[in-house]
């Protein structure tokens, strides 16, 4: 049920875990845990941001399930922001949840914090009540019919409870347009190739449904009433910190590995210089690396 974490506008964030949408049993969930904690940690403070919005909207919520958790970075930010809720982190990787649990237990929250796993939607009809508030984020864009995905996600909340899914944005960016080596421009051709891979995609899941991302049209369609939009920024900029430098790493190695058969020889050889950790021109080394990416939350309430 999981997939594999690519960097697209539909998910800048994947590395975090955040989806699991559907199967890929070849990926070591153990394996990429730390790599999964790595970012989210990377992207509290844009999370942070987010939680507070959605603080203002949502108020005392007493269950918050956290659809698609990965390893429970973002489920403990939500038992920190709503220190009277309960919390489950649902995910589809239960090595995943392993991880969440002891986040959890760490930090204190252990009393109010629970985990379900299983293949998302579906599993959530294994929750106890209703929840207050769900979030999904960077999921629903691997599940074959997203309309369907938001009527199951809206069918498990309370009446008057919110669902945020946080879809789209604008992708991340690391590297002036000119890096003085290869034809500038490179990063936003890395972008037109996952642009591709991703239609590619979502047009080979089984049953797959084609759908304008329109969100707030698809959160209505799904009964739901779409109540506010908001866009959060995540900018590190030059000089980064050694664990940005990290998650650069290792975006440019995961983005290689996922669409260097559809680079041209001249950008596929700047790409391999950018991972060499010899090269003065690589990201291991440079100094003009950032990090500058947005994401967008949707919210919407079930009628009462």
């Amino acid at each position: 049920m999981a997939h594999d974490h690519h960097q697209d506008t539909h998910g800048s964030a994947h590395e975090q875990g955040h989806g699991h949408a559907h199967d890929h049993g070849d990926i070591d969930w153990a394996e990429m845990a730390p790599h999964l904690e790595a970012q989210a940690e990377l992207y509290t403070p844009l999370y942070r941001q987010a939680l507070a919005w959605l603080a203002q909207e949502v108020t005392d919520p007493g269950l918050v399930v956290d659809v698609g958790s990965g390893p429970g970075v973002v489920s403990c930010l939500f038992a920190d922001t709503f220190p009277g809720a309960r919390v489950v982190a649902a995910d589809g990787a239960a090595p995943l949840l392993e991880r969440a649990r002891a986040r959890a237990g760490r930090l204190g929250f252990a009393d109010r914090f629970g985990t379900l796993a299983g293949d998302l939607p579906g599993a959530l009809a294994e929750l106890d009540y209703p929840a207050d508030l769900m979030w999904a984020s960077q999921s629903l864009h691997h599940l074959p019919d997203q309309r369907a995905a938001l009527a199951a996600l809206g069918g498990h909340l309370a009446p008057g409870g919110t669902l945020a899914i946080l879809e789209g944005g604008l992708p991340a960016r690391f590297l002036p347009r000119d890096i003085g080596i290869g034809r500038p421009g490179l990063q936003a051709r890395l972008r037109a190739a996952e642009e591709d891979a991703f239609a590619e995609m979502r047009a080979d899941l089984p049953d797959s449904v084609a759908e304008a991302e329109d969100w707030p049209a698809m959160l209505t369609a799904a009964g739901l009433k779409h109540t506010g939009t908001r866009s959060f920024l995540l900018d590190l900029p030059a000089p980064v910190s050694d664990a940005a430098r990290d998650y650069v790493t290792t975006s440019l190695s995961r983005l290689r590995e996922r669409i260097g058969d559809r680079l041209d020889a001249g950008d596929l050889a700047t790409l391999d210089r950018l991972l060499d950790p010899a090269d003065e021109a690589g990201v291991h080394r440079r100094q003009d690396l950032f990090v500058l990416v947005a994401h967008t939350v949707y919210t919407a309430v079930r009628p009462a």
